[in-house]
């Protein structure tokens, strides 16, 4: 039920990842028991109770900060107990992904492209606009803003999606690549030695060797930290 009492109008199922996505809204709203207008108050107004509305109308796709503001005013007991809250934001994100690939890419790509079959500087190009669209096509000032300053412009955003230039090194890619959604050290590392590989042909692949094993350091030292951590206590 709305703030005034009223049921809901049904969600439209045009785009069917839209609608998905507005039924899990729908789906936490009705478990946490609140109204839109008491979400909205309790965010301060911002996002305000007609946004909330529409983020559950399934007619468009809500920016990622109206998603996790919705997930942030529909937390229960239940998940703060069990520590799933987590789970409903890797759930939402995937959902507003798919979303948006669906209603805002320019062409159609049926799979996330594998770093693993990156050889030349052609297919990294390639393989980074495949992953800008396969993460919803996020906008050159949506990805600036989610980098630090100066590490990914927008205007070098731009080129790099219509295919006219690379990354010009390994941070300004990492920068890329997380503004699409790659974000975990494990996921970057096979980006960074497809980059080795598609530069050695140049002799210019010593930055994006270091950057790599770099990183393949850091992903050691968090394996050694995570098996040393203590197991929890069986009672």
């Amino acid at each position: 039920m709305t703030g005034m009492g009223r049921p809901e109008k049904p969600v439209n199922r045009t785009v069917p990842a839209r609608a998905k996505l507005a039924e899990f809204l729908r789906e936490r709203k009705a478990r946490a028991g609140r109204t839109y207008e008491q979400m909205s108050e309790t965010a301060g107004g911002m996002p305000s109770k007609a946004t909330f509305e529409r983020a559950t109308s399934g007619s468009s796709v809500p920016s990622w900060e109206t998603v996790s503001e919705f997930i942030n005013m529909t937390i229960t007991e239940e998940e703060v107990s069990t520590s799933a809250l987590g789970s409903a934001y890797t759930c939402g994100l995937d959902l507003w992904i798919r979303a948006r690939r669906a209603t805002r890419a320019p062409y159609y790509v049926h799979k996330a492209p594998d770093p693993n079959l990156i050889s030349t500087e052609a297919d990294l190009l390639r393989d980074l606009r495949r992953q800008h669209v396969w993460a919803g096509y996020p906008t050159p000032g949506e990805m600036e803003r989610m980098s630090g300053i100066g590490e990914l412009p927008s205007s070098t955003t731009r080129r790099v999606i219509k295919g006219e230039i690379l990354p010009v090194d390994p941070r300004q890619t990492i920068a890329f690549l997380k503004a699409c959604y790659v974000v975990r050290p494990v996921d970057l590392a096979p980006w960074l030695f497809a980059a080795a590989r598609a530069h050695a042909y140049l002799g210019a692949a010593s930055k994006w060797d270091s950057a790599h094993q770099e990183l393949l350091a850091r992903i050691e030292k968090s394996q050694d930290q995570e098996e040393a951590a203590p197991a929890p206590s069986a009672s």
